[in-house]
């Protein structure tokens, strides 16, 4: 059996997240979709990760497996002419056979991103959220972050993670014009959690949260403490790393 990972990106506006369910379309729906016409098997991708509802995605990977050698430049054709426009198809390659999209992952990247300009272009990519904000503050509470690896208050109650602990490897704001993005990157992110932070660091930044504050919210473990989730789409996964993933 031959294992391959496929490199995506997608607008999630239309989609009810990555994960394949029973009421309503998702990414992944779509992928399985594709791939099963074009190969004339039954095909169900498995991706590095979940994104929720509204999420969009530069950079997701996810593998599959057929019975047979292809020619990826010609199924990744294939597959973007049989894809839905918000879905892309950046690359296919082969993989050695213990590769996983999720399990070998090293690291995710996301960056969310807030305009403080109302626009119709954004509308559906940036939070708009035209409040002052101390970006030097909230890159020193980030930073604080950092220090730290259980995040259970910045995740969903009732979830089905072994572990909250995560190491965050950066964790930065960058502002151009009134364009305001948030990068961060770790090994693995709990449900919500990228969202919760960018909430609580938006307190941070208009002065309703101090260091200390957000110190003694992270001690808590309890997500009631911390800010409130920001919207979905402003949120992009960027970057999912590996080690060295081609077959040769």
């Amino acid at each position: 059996m031959n294992r391959y990972f496929i490199n995506i990106a997608y607008k999630g506006t239309n989609y009810h997240g990555w994960q394949v369910q029973t009421n309503a379309n998702s990414v992944q729906a779509e992928i399985n979709k594709a791939l099963s016409t074009i190969l004339q098997q039954t095909i169900s991708v498995a991706g590095a990760g979940r994104t929720d509802t509204g999420v969009h995605a530069k950079e997701l990977f996810a593998h599959f497996e057929a019975k047979i050698s292809l020619d990826l430049k010609t199924l990744q054709y294939k597959i973007n002419s049989f894809l839905p426009d918000d879905i892309a198809i950046n690359s296919i390659v082969k993989v050695k056979e213990d590769m996983h999209a999720r399990f070998s992952a090293t690291f995710r990247t996301y960056e969310y991103h807030i305009t403080s300009s109302k626009s119709p272009f954004l509308a559906e990519s940036a939070f708009f959220f035209p409040y002052h904000l101390d970006i030097e503050k909230m890159n020193t509470v980030a930073k604080k972050i950092m220090e730290y690896t259980d995040f259970s208050c910045f995740s969903k109650s009732k979830t089905d993670t072994f572990t909250n602990d995560c190491t965050i490897t950066k964790a930065y704001w960058k502002q151009e014009n009134d364009h305001l993005t948030f990068t961060i990157t770790a090994n693995r992110f709990l449900r919500n959690m990228v969202r919760a932070i960018v909430g609580t660091l938006l307190d941070v930044g208009q002065g309703k949260l101090s260091e200390k504050d957000v110190i003694n919210i992270i001690a808590s473990k309890n997500r009631s403490e911390a800010g409130q989730s920001v919207p979905a789409h402003g949120l992009f996964l960027v970057k999912v790393g590996y080690p060295v993933i081609i077959d040769n």
